[in-house]
């Protein structure tokens, strides 16, 4: 009975998808699934003579597409490279969307694209950015910062010391470790919020080179965006848990950045330090429970790239009171969990 209401679910879905496209001006197109991310999302090209687009199907209740929409047409407004919006169902979760190609920053790279010019392309979209009014935000957006970023740190205490201990994490070290991150947050010199779009790397960005500037960079999977510090989307860039970006590259992006907003470097790279840290921090416990809630082991290959970017994150002082509680609880024979 549950397959049968499985089967009826995915036809119903199928009718709908079909009449969205339809009445987009579409349904002589041929269909082909393209491909699903970790959400109940799925993308669909639709291939015609003389054209191509993508279908959004992102099913109500479980997603939706509102946010994606007010966020693509903000960074189309900003003249930066989000899909255009061609229709929109919002109430039943269907999306037509410009086609960006399939040359994702990830598949250039790897078929030898000039590293160089990809990560500087990347850079000055967050220069861009920061450049627009107000640092790109919008009103009511929320906040990725203070305890947000300290709940999603703790991703390292829950799931990782206690796989790498082989004891459960007590409510004493999960205390002293939020208190060693109020401490590192209020060495956090004050600057005005940014625009974030979260996920900002390889496998997010598209390579559109024959767009000038900044349009160069096509942009994917922004529907997350919130307000934070400026530093946070050019570490999701430049300190990327899947692959080692060169030092040279690494360098040149950070002085680029700063040197395109005005920014006080020294402020910057302390700001840099603490967000690499918290988002590493997220992601050495987020391999570990993608191991052990959701049978995905194939994360663990990238912990040591990412433990050596925490590691250089906590050499900062503003990180000093987080690097204590790691030394403590997570010494150096506990960092190597899963590597070979």
């Amino acid at each position: 009975m549950a397959m049968d209401g499985a089967r009826s679910s995915m036809s119903d879905r199928h009718a709908l998808r079909g009449d969205f496209i339809r009445g987009a001006g579409w349904g002589d197109a041929d269909e082909r699934l393209l491909a699903g991310d970790a959400s109940f999302r799925k993308y669909y090209r639709l291939t015609r003579p003389g054209g191509t687009a993508v279908v959004m199907d992102a099913p109500a209740p479980q997603e939706d597409v509102r946010p994606f929409v007010r966020i693509g047409r903000h960074l189309l407004a900003m003249k930066l490279s989000a899909p255009e919006i061609l229709a929109e169902d919002t109430a039943n979760g269907f999306l037509l969307l410009e086609d960006l190609g399939d040359d994702t920053f990830a598949r250039v790279l790897a078929a030898g694209g000039d590293e160089a010019e990809l990560y500087t392309r990347a850079t000055d979209v967050l220069v861009a950015v920061h450049a627009a009014p107000d640092h790109g935000l919008l009103p009511d957006l929320g906040g990725y910062e203070g305890e947000a970023l300290i709940e999603a740190a703790l991703l390292i205490a829950e799931w990782y010391l206690p796989e790498a201990s082989g004891r459960v994490t007590t409510e004493e070290q999960l205390a002293e470790y939020r208190a060693a991150w109020h401490a590192c947050l209020a060495a956090l010199p004050p600057t005005a919020g940014t625009l974030l779009l979260r996920d900002y790397h390889k496998d997010n960005l598209l390579w559109l080179p024959e767009r000038p500037g900044v349009r160069a960079c096509g942009l994917l999977d922004f529907q997350d965006a919130q307000r934070g510090h400026p530093s946070y989307d050019l570490v999701s860039l430049i300190e990327d848990a899947r692959r080692d970006v060169p030092a040279a590259i690494h360098a040149a992006c950070l002085e680029r950045y700063i040197a395109g907003t005005g920014l006080d470097a020294h402020d910057f790279r302390t700001g840099f330090a603490l967000m690499a840290a918290q988002r590493h921090a997220r992601i050495i416990g987020l391999f570990v429970r993608l191991l052990r809630r959701d049978g995905k082991p194939d994360y663990l290959q990238h912990l040591p790239r990412v433990w050596r970017m925490f590691e250089r994150s906590l050499g900062h002082p503003a990180l000093e009171p987080l690097r204590r509680w790691v030394d403590r609880y997570l010494p150096p024979p506990l960092r190597h969990i899963g590597s070979s």
